[in-house]
């Protein structure tokens, strides 16, 4: 099955689960509970730390939650906040995911030394709720953005491209994941 969050950021063959952790999580969890699905295949947009460039698609199977207070020494967490689906995950992409968007990019720096290189809101909650059920998950996104001060408004700018980017290649690539 192909997810993808909704609002301005839906696709004809995917459906749509929510914006953000929380929507996400009830959402995924009650398509795991009615039908569950064999695959769960994630598509979206996210935001890069610099590590790479607009338009770059990215497969993942990994994910954190890490809020930008925990590079600030602010603030710790007694829950896992890393899942990883892959069996080699030196070579994964983790995809980070937060209810709030980072607009400074020296903390890009920090999530990269953690081998975090994207940002989307939606995917931890995918990956945990895949995890629970014991359903294979995946991810595949585009860059719209940096992480940086102008983040929402390059997002918006790349936005439509970028999504048509993303359909085209899964409309040619679909077919390896769902033989």
């Amino acid at each position: 099955m192909i997810l993808c969050a909704g609002n301005e950021e839906t696709f004809s063959f995917a459906t749509p689960v929510g914006v953000g952790l929380v929507e996400v999580a009830i959402g995924v969890t009650k398509i795991c509970l009615l039908n569950p699905p064999s695959f769960l295949l994630f598509v979206g947009s996210a935001g890069s730390y610099g590590e790479h460039s607009l338009f770059d698609i990215v497969h993942s199977q990994s994910a954190s939650q890490i809020e930008n207070s925990f590079f600030l020494s602010d603030t710790y967490t007694p829950i896992d906040n890393m899942i990883s689906t892959s069996a080699d995950v030196s070579r994964e992409t983790f995809v980070n995911s937060s209810n709030y968007i980072t607009t400074d990019s020296s903390l890009g720096k920090k999530y990269l030394a953690h081998n975090i290189g994207l940002e989307n809101m939606e995917f931890f909650s995918i990956l945990s709720v895949a995890k629970t059920f014991g359903i294979p998950v995946g991810g595949i996104f585009i860059v719209t953005n940096y992480c940086n001060a102008t983040a929402h408004e390059d997002f918006l700018a790349n936005h439509k491209t970028a999504m048509a980017k993303l359909e085209e290649y899964i409309a040619t690539h679909a077919r390896k994941w769902f033989r």
